[in-house]
Protein backbone atom coordinates (compact mmCIF):
# COMPACT_ATOMS: atom_id res chain seq x y z
CA UNK A 1 0.00 0.00 0.00
CA UNK A 2 1.42 3.52 -0.96
CA UNK A 3 2.39 5.51 2.07
CA UNK A 4 1.87 9.35 2.24
CA UNK A 5 5.19 11.19 2.75
CA UNK A 6 4.03 12.35 6.12
CA UNK A 7 3.21 8.63 6.94
CA UNK A 8 6.59 7.47 5.42
CA UNK A 9 8.65 9.53 7.74
CA UNK A 10 7.18 8.73 10.83
CA UNK A 11 7.93 4.78 9.41
CA UNK A 12 11.23 5.28 9.08
CA UNK A 13 12.37 3.82 13.15
CA UNK A 14 15.95 4.35 12.41
CA UNK A 15 15.28 7.89 12.45
CA UNK A 16 15.17 10.16 15.37
CA UNK A 17 10.80 10.67 15.91
CA UNK A 18 9.12 13.48 17.55
CA UNK A 19 6.61 12.07 19.94
CA UNK A 20 3.94 14.06 19.51
CA UNK A 21 4.10 13.82 15.53
CA UNK A 22 4.33 9.86 16.53
CA UNK A 23 1.46 10.36 19.11
CA UNK A 24 -1.44 11.85 16.86
CA UNK A 25 -0.37 9.68 13.73
CA UNK A 26 -0.73 6.67 16.02
CA UNK A 27 -4.32 8.11 16.92
CA UNK A 28 -5.71 9.06 13.70
CA UNK A 29 -4.46 6.12 12.13
CA UNK A 30 -4.74 3.72 14.42
CA UNK A 31 -6.81 4.22 17.29
CA UNK A 32 -9.17 7.38 15.66
CA UNK A 33 -9.55 6.93 12.30
CA UNK A 34 -13.16 7.93 12.42
CA UNK A 35 -11.84 11.03 13.44
CA UNK A 36 -9.55 12.13 10.74
CA UNK A 37 -12.26 11.45 8.61
CA UNK A 38 -14.40 13.68 10.19
CA UNK A 39 -11.44 16.56 10.09
CA UNK A 40 -11.74 16.13 6.52
CA UNK A 41 -15.56 16.38 6.40
CA UNK A 42 -15.00 19.34 8.29
CA UNK A 43 -12.05 21.34 6.19
CA UNK A 44 -13.72 20.05 3.14
CA UNK A 45 -17.21 21.96 3.98
CA UNK A 46 -15.44 24.95 4.60
CA UNK A 47 -13.55 25.01 1.28
CA UNK A 48 -17.21 24.15 0.01
CA UNK A 49 -18.30 27.41 1.51
CA UNK A 50 -15.80 29.37 0.40
CA UNK A 51 -15.64 28.31 -3.40
CA UNK A 52 -19.41 28.35 -3.51
CA UNK A 53 -20.00 31.31 -1.52
CA UNK A 54 -22.60 29.77 0.05
CA UNK A 55 -23.69 30.64 3.62
CA UNK A 56 -25.27 27.59 4.72
CA UNK A 57 -24.20 24.27 4.76
CA UNK A 58 -26.72 22.93 1.98
CA UNK A 59 -24.94 20.28 -0.27
CA UNK A 60 -26.54 18.16 -2.72
CA UNK A 61 -26.01 14.37 -1.98
CA UNK A 62 -24.02 13.71 -4.77
CA UNK A 63 -21.58 16.48 -4.62
CA UNK A 64 -17.82 15.32 -4.20
CA UNK A 65 -15.43 17.82 -4.14
CA UNK A 66 -13.09 18.52 -6.77
CA UNK A 67 -9.60 16.82 -7.38
CA UNK A 68 -7.41 19.84 -6.99
CA UNK A 69 -8.48 20.89 -3.65
CA UNK A 70 -5.45 19.32 -2.04
CA UNK A 71 -6.25 17.28 0.51
CA UNK A 72 -9.72 17.23 0.52
CA UNK A 73 -9.77 16.77 -3.24
CA UNK A 74 -12.10 13.66 -4.16
CA UNK A 75 -13.98 14.12 -1.24
CA UNK A 76 -17.95 12.70 -0.87
CA UNK A 77 -19.00 15.74 1.03
CA UNK A 78 -22.80 15.49 0.14
CA UNK A 79 -23.04 11.85 1.52
CA UNK A 80 -20.92 12.81 4.63
CA UNK A 81 -23.73 16.01 5.29
CA UNK A 82 -26.25 13.29 4.81
CA UNK A 83 -24.75 10.94 7.33
CA UNK A 84 -24.29 13.85 10.01
CA UNK A 85 -27.86 14.84 9.44
CA UNK A 86 -28.70 11.07 9.78
CA UNK A 87 -26.78 11.16 13.31
CA UNK A 88 -28.31 14.41 14.48
CA UNK A 89 -31.79 12.98 13.95
CA UNK A 90 -30.83 9.97 15.74
CA UNK A 91 -29.67 11.61 18.79
CA UNK A 92 -25.62 9.99 19.00
CA UNK A 93 -23.85 13.29 17.67
CA UNK A 94 -21.26 14.59 19.83
CA UNK A 95 -22.83 18.02 21.33
CA UNK A 96 -19.29 19.78 19.74
CA UNK A 97 -19.41 18.66 16.61
CA UNK A 98 -22.80 19.84 16.25
CA UNK A 99 -21.45 23.15 17.67
CA UNK A 100 -18.54 22.91 14.73
CA UNK A 101 -21.57 22.34 11.84
CA UNK A 102 -23.75 24.81 13.04
CA UNK A 103 -20.88 27.34 13.33
CA UNK A 104 -20.78 26.49 9.88
CA UNK A 105 -24.12 27.47 8.70
CA UNK A 106 -25.19 23.44 8.58
CA UNK A 107 -29.02 22.71 7.46
CA UNK A 108 -30.34 19.98 9.24
CA UNK A 109 -33.81 19.59 7.98
CA UNK A 110 -33.80 20.55 4.00
CA UNK A 111 -37.99 21.10 3.99
CA UNK A 112 -37.57 23.44 7.23
CA UNK A 113 -34.43 25.45 5.00
CA UNK A 114 -36.91 25.64 1.79
CA UNK A 115 -39.65 26.66 4.32
CA UNK A 116 -37.09 29.65 5.90
CA UNK A 117 -36.00 30.50 2.15
CA UNK A 118 -39.64 31.20 1.23
CA UNK A 119 -40.70 32.82 4.55
CA UNK A 120 -38.25 35.32 3.95
CA UNK A 121 -38.26 35.88 0.00
CA UNK A 122 -42.22 36.48 1.41
CA UNK A 123 -41.25 39.37 3.90
CA UNK A 124 -39.37 41.10 0.87
CA UNK A 125 -42.00 40.85 -1.73
CA UNK A 126 -45.05 41.80 1.11
CA UNK A 127 -42.51 44.83 1.78
CA UNK A 128 -42.45 45.87 -1.67
CA UNK A 129 -46.11 45.53 -3.10
CA UNK A 130 -48.00 45.84 -0.05
CA UNK A 131 -49.67 42.37 0.31
CA UNK A 132 -48.56 38.77 -0.21
CA UNK A 133 -50.75 37.40 -2.72
CA UNK A 134 -47.98 36.79 -5.92
CA UNK A 135 -49.36 36.45 -9.85
CA UNK A 136 -49.14 33.52 -11.76
CA UNK A 137 -45.78 32.79 -11.98
CA UNK A 138 -44.29 35.54 -10.33
CA UNK A 139 -40.57 35.17 -9.44
CA UNK A 140 -39.17 37.37 -6.91
CA UNK A 141 -34.96 37.54 -6.56
CA UNK A 142 -34.95 34.46 -8.68
CA UNK A 143 -37.56 32.52 -5.91
CA UNK A 144 -40.76 31.19 -7.72
CA UNK A 145 -42.23 32.63 -4.55
CA UNK A 146 -45.93 31.97 -6.62
CA UNK A 147 -45.17 28.36 -6.30
CA UNK A 148 -44.19 28.52 -2.88
CA UNK A 149 -46.87 30.45 -1.82
CA UNK A 150 -49.59 27.99 -3.45
CA UNK A 151 -48.30 25.26 -1.97
CA UNK A 152 -48.34 26.76 1.05
CA UNK A 153 -52.38 27.85 0.68
CA UNK A 154 -52.78 24.61 -0.15
CA UNK A 155 -51.43 22.95 3.41
CA UNK A 156 -53.42 26.18 4.65
CA UNK A 157 -56.61 24.74 3.12
CA UNK A 158 -55.75 20.99 4.23
CA UNK A 159 -55.66 22.21 7.58
CA UNK A 160 -58.67 24.50 7.43
CA UNK A 161 -60.33 21.41 6.19
CA UNK A 162 -59.01 19.39 9.13
CA UNK A 163 -60.00 21.72 11.59
CA UNK A 164 -63.76 21.65 10.62
CA UNK A 165 -64.16 17.96 10.66
CA UNK A 166 -62.83 17.62 13.73
CA UNK A 167 -65.26 20.63 14.87
CA UNK A 168 -67.89 18.53 13.38
CA UNK A 169 -66.83 15.56 15.41
CA UNK A 170 -66.04 13.49 12.27
CA UNK A 171 -62.46 11.81 11.65
CA UNK A 172 -59.53 13.20 10.07
CA UNK A 173 -58.30 11.31 7.26
CA UNK A 174 -54.54 12.15 7.50
CA UNK A 175 -52.69 14.91 8.92
CA UNK A 176 -50.22 14.58 6.23
CA UNK A 177 -49.73 18.01 4.31
CA UNK A 178 -51.75 19.94 6.59
CA UNK A 179 -50.02 23.52 7.80
CA UNK A 180 -49.32 24.04 11.38
CA UNK A 181 -50.58 26.33 13.23
CA UNK A 182 -46.85 28.26 14.05
CA UNK A 183 -46.16 28.37 10.32
CA UNK A 184 -49.75 29.74 9.69
CA UNK A 185 -48.71 32.34 12.31
CA UNK A 186 -45.74 32.93 10.37
CA UNK A 187 -47.55 33.80 7.02
CA UNK A 188 -50.22 35.56 8.58
CA UNK A 189 -47.78 37.96 10.02
CA UNK A 190 -46.39 39.01 6.83
CA UNK A 191 -49.56 39.45 5.39
CA UNK A 192 -53.13 38.41 7.07
CA UNK A 193 -55.15 38.01 3.93
CA UNK A 194 -52.76 35.58 2.27
CA UNK A 195 -54.83 32.70 2.48
CA UNK A 196 -58.56 33.77 1.58
CA UNK A 197 -60.98 31.14 0.37
CA UNK A 198 -62.36 32.64 -2.20
CA UNK A 199 -60.01 33.78 -5.62
CA UNK A 200 -56.18 35.17 -4.83
CA UNK A 201 -56.80 37.07 -7.73
CA UNK A 202 -60.19 38.97 -5.90
CA UNK A 203 -58.04 39.27 -2.65
CA UNK A 204 -54.60 40.86 -4.65
CA UNK A 205 -57.37 43.87 -5.87
CA UNK A 206 -59.20 44.41 -3.02
CA UNK A 207 -55.93 44.70 -1.10
CA UNK A 208 -54.63 46.98 -4.16
CA UNK A 209 -57.93 48.82 -3.66
CA UNK A 210 -57.38 49.36 -0.24
CA UNK A 211 -53.51 50.48 -0.67
CA UNK A 212 -54.44 53.26 -3.22
CA UNK A 213 -57.42 54.97 -1.13
CA UNK A 214 -55.62 54.26 2.10
CA UNK A 215 -52.43 56.02 0.66
CA UNK A 216 -54.57 59.04 -0.07
CA UNK A 217 -55.71 58.34 -3.42
CA UNK A 218 -59.72 58.83 -4.94
CA UNK A 219 -61.78 55.27 -5.40
CA UNK A 220 -60.93 54.17 -8.40
CA UNK A 221 -64.20 54.48 -10.66
CA UNK A 222 -63.19 54.90 -14.23
CA UNK A 223 -62.33 52.05 -16.66
CA UNK A 224 -58.37 52.74 -17.10
CA UNK A 225 -58.35 55.42 -14.52
CA UNK A 226 -55.78 53.56 -12.07
CA UNK A 227 -53.45 50.64 -12.86
CA UNK A 228 -51.37 49.26 -10.42
CA UNK A 229 -49.24 46.29 -10.61
CA UNK A 230 -51.00 45.36 -14.27
CA UNK A 231 -54.45 45.30 -12.50
CA UNK A 232 -57.52 47.90 -13.79
CA UNK A 233 -58.48 49.05 -10.34
CA UNK A 234 -61.26 51.31 -11.82
CA UNK A 235 -62.29 48.25 -14.15
CA UNK A 236 -62.77 45.82 -10.77
CA UNK A 237 -64.38 48.54 -8.45
CA UNK A 238 -67.20 48.53 -11.65
CA UNK A 239 -67.24 44.54 -11.64
CA UNK A 240 -68.09 44.54 -7.64
CA UNK A 241 -70.46 46.97 -7.75
CA UNK A 242 -72.18 45.13 -10.50
CA UNK A 243 -71.94 41.67 -9.47
CA UNK A 244 -72.76 42.13 -5.78
CA UNK A 245 -75.04 39.30 -5.75
CA UNK A 246 -72.29 36.76 -6.83
CA UNK A 247 -69.76 38.10 -3.81
CA UNK A 248 -70.03 35.68 -0.43
CA UNK A 249 -71.07 38.13 2.55
CA UNK A 250 -67.84 38.34 4.15
CA UNK A 251 -66.58 39.89 0.25
CA UNK A 252 -69.56 42.37 0.86
CA UNK A 253 -68.96 43.29 3.89
CA UNK A 254 -65.00 44.29 3.49
CA UNK A 255 -66.28 46.46 0.03
CA UNK A 256 -68.84 47.82 2.20
CA UNK A 257 -66.90 48.98 5.28
CA UNK A 258 -63.23 49.49 4.35
CA UNK A 259 -63.76 50.83 0.69
CA UNK A 260 -66.95 52.21 1.07
CA UNK A 261 -68.54 50.87 -2.00
CA UNK A 262 -72.31 49.67 -2.50
CA UNK A 263 -74.07 47.95 -5.46
CA UNK A 264 -75.04 49.44 -8.32
CA UNK A 265 -78.83 51.01 -8.33
CA UNK A 266 -81.07 49.67 -10.45
CA UNK A 267 -81.20 52.97 -12.65
CA UNK A 268 -77.23 52.90 -13.32
CA UNK A 269 -77.43 48.63 -14.42
CA UNK A 270 -77.44 48.34 -18.31
CA UNK A 271 -80.98 47.06 -19.49
CA UNK A 272 -80.76 43.36 -20.58
CA UNK A 273 -80.77 42.92 -24.40
CA UNK A 274 -83.53 40.74 -25.64
CA UNK A 275 -83.25 39.51 -29.40
CA UNK A 276 -85.10 41.91 -30.97
CA UNK A 277 -83.22 44.82 -29.39
CA UNK A 278 -79.63 42.85 -30.34
CA UNK A 279 -81.29 42.51 -34.18
CA UNK A 280 -82.04 46.43 -33.69
CA UNK A 281 -78.81 47.58 -33.05
CA UNK A 282 -77.04 45.51 -35.56
CA UNK A 283 -79.62 46.77 -38.65
CA UNK A 284 -78.51 50.01 -37.49
CA UNK A 285 -75.42 49.31 -38.01
CA UNK A 286 -75.67 48.12 -41.39
CA UNK A 287 -78.11 51.19 -42.22
CA UNK A 288 -75.13 53.17 -41.38
CA UNK A 289 -72.70 51.65 -43.12
CA UNK A 290 -74.80 51.37 -46.27
CA UNK A 291 -75.80 54.94 -45.91
CA UNK A 292 -71.70 56.08 -46.26
CA UNK A 293 -70.72 53.31 -48.01
CA UNK A 294 -73.29 52.76 -51.00
CA UNK A 295 -73.35 49.17 -50.19
CA UNK A 296 -73.30 45.97 -48.13
CA UNK A 297 -70.21 44.67 -49.24
CA UNK A 298 -68.58 44.43 -45.35
CA UNK A 299 -64.98 42.65 -44.44
CA UNK A 300 -65.46 39.90 -42.28
CA UNK A 301 -63.23 41.49 -39.68
CA UNK A 302 -65.07 44.89 -39.99
CA UNK A 303 -66.46 46.87 -36.69
CA UNK A 304 -69.09 49.74 -36.89
CA UNK A 305 -69.12 52.58 -34.21
CA UNK A 306 -72.55 53.77 -33.54
CA UNK A 307 -73.67 56.85 -33.11
CA UNK A 308 -75.11 57.35 -30.07
CA UNK A 309 -78.38 58.31 -31.20
CA UNK A 310 -78.63 55.31 -33.54
CA UNK A 311 -78.01 52.92 -30.58
CA UNK A 312 -81.71 51.43 -29.60
CA UNK A 313 -82.60 51.22 -26.03
CA UNK A 314 -80.49 49.01 -24.18
CA UNK A 315 -77.48 48.53 -25.90
CA UNK A 316 -74.43 48.64 -24.17
CA UNK A 317 -72.71 51.80 -24.77
CA UNK A 318 -68.92 51.27 -26.04
CA UNK A 319 -66.30 54.08 -27.79
CA UNK A 320 -67.14 57.59 -28.00
CA UNK A 321 -70.40 57.17 -26.52
CA UNK A 322 -72.13 54.88 -28.83
CA UNK A 323 -71.78 50.88 -29.57
CA UNK A 324 -69.80 48.88 -30.90
CA UNK A 325 -71.01 46.24 -33.66
CA UNK A 326 -68.94 43.24 -35.27
CA UNK A 327 -70.95 43.71 -38.28
CA UNK A 328 -68.63 41.95 -40.59
CA UNK A 329 -69.13 38.83 -38.47
CA UNK A 330 -72.93 39.51 -37.89
CA UNK A 331 -73.61 39.74 -41.54
CA UNK A 332 -71.82 36.33 -41.93
CA UNK A 333 -73.75 34.97 -39.47
CA UNK A 334 -77.10 35.71 -40.57
CA UNK A 335 -76.09 34.47 -44.22
CA UNK A 336 -75.71 31.23 -42.17
CA UNK A 337 -78.98 30.83 -41.24
CA UNK A 338 -80.76 33.08 -43.78
CA UNK A 339 -83.54 30.10 -44.09
CA UNK A 340 -84.46 31.00 -40.13
CA UNK A 341 -84.86 34.59 -40.63
CA UNK A 342 -88.60 36.22 -40.43
CA UNK A 343 -89.84 37.77 -43.56
CA UNK A 344 -89.37 40.77 -42.45
CA UNK A 345 -85.82 40.62 -41.64
CA UNK A 346 -84.88 39.07 -44.44
CA UNK A 347 -86.37 42.30 -46.27
CA UNK A 348 -84.79 45.11 -44.01
CA UNK A 349 -81.96 43.51 -45.17
CA UNK A 350 -82.86 43.35 -49.18
CA UNK A 351 -83.43 46.68 -48.68
CA UNK A 352 -79.44 47.66 -48.02
CA UNK A 353 -78.40 45.34 -51.02
CA UNK A 354 -77.65 41.95 -48.53
CA UNK A 355 -76.16 39.45 -50.82
CA UNK A 356 -77.35 36.20 -49.32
Amino acid sequence: MALSRAAAGVLRFSEERDPAVLAQFVRLRVIDPEGAYWRRGIEAAGRWLRETGNTALRVPYTAVTPEDWGGVGGYPLGQWIAEQRRTYTAGTLEAGRVGELEKLGMVWSEQEAAWADGIAVAKEYAAAHGHFLPPTTAVWDGHPIEVWAKNARAAAHRARENEELRAAGLPVASAAGAMNQARQGELDAIDPGWCPVWDTGWQRCYRLVQNHVQAGGNLPETVGDVVVQGEGLGRWVNAQRFGWEQLLPVQQWNLENTLRLAPAEEDERPVKQTQDTKWAANLAAARQFHTREGHLRVPRKHVEHLETEAVPTGRQSGVDGGAVVKLGTWLDNVRKRAAELPEQRRADLDQLGMRW
